[in-house]
């Protein structure tokens, strides 16, 4: 589990793939230290395992179902990815909580300038709407940030100087594609809903009437 508070910016070293599947060596641009074979860091959002390291760098396993969803696959030797070590129980959760499971890639549409923010307009699947809701909480490329507006298929959000100079955002122009996880609490409440025809799960079951109330032991 991750906060979306990343820690910092790191670079691609060496990319191994072996079919669909990859390993992905990664150099940290920050003090990244005391590693653990076998921990979760998030890289661009998506939660990878350490397999070996060094002083200077760790290898991380990809699936070619990871590589399929994320912009991970679009990678290339240099680029920059935006890296979170894995929440500690008593940590301050200084963001959202985020699994580090990607829920689709957003392609970001527009970029302009909101006194030193900047206002970034991203398009996604119409089948997470439900889960997206304005002054609710995302997780793109890793990085927890607010939903400013939304509608069916965008999502606005704005970028604050420091978020820009610490992440991999500032590189972001109309087209760049994004990892998007939406908040792990909607989905749930999603998913509890979908019987009742509020949700993809959904059986087209009659809502919530006076008469299911009452069937169910509330009396009015």
């Amino acid at each position: 589990m991750f906060t979306g508070i990343v820690q910092g910016v790191g670079t691609v070293a060496d990319i191994a793939r072996h079919g669909g599947e990859t390993r992905l060596t990664l150099s940290p641009r920050f003090s990244l230290t005391d590693y653990v074979r076998g921990e979760s860091i998030a890289v661009n959002g998506v939660c990878l395992t350490v397999e070996s390291f060094s002083s200077g760098a760790f290898t991380a396993y990809a699936s070619a179902e990871t590589m399929t969803v994320s912009n991970l696959g679009l990678l290339r030797p240099g680029a920059p990815v935006n890296l979170e070590r894995a929440l500690r129980l008593g940590d301050r959760l200084g963001g959202h909580l985020v699994s580090g499971h990607v829920d689709a890639l957003a392609t970001v549409r527009s970029i302009r300038q909101a006194g030193e923010s900047r206002l970034c307009r991203l398009e996604f699947p119409v089948r997470l709407a439900a889960q997206i809701i304005p002054k609710g909480s995302v997780a793109l490329d890793g990085v927890s940030l607010t939903v400013n507006d939304c509608g069916q298929d965008y999502l606005e959000v704005n970028v604050i100087p420091a978020t820009q100079g610490e992440t991999t955002i500032s590189g972001w122009t109309p087209g760049t594609r994004v990892n998007l996880e939406t908040d792990v609490i909607g989905k749930y409440v999603e998913r509890m809903l979908g019987p009742w025809g509020a949700g993809p799960d959904s059986t087209r079951r009659p809502g919530i009437t006076p008469d299911f109330l009452r069937e169910h032991g509330f009396g009015f």
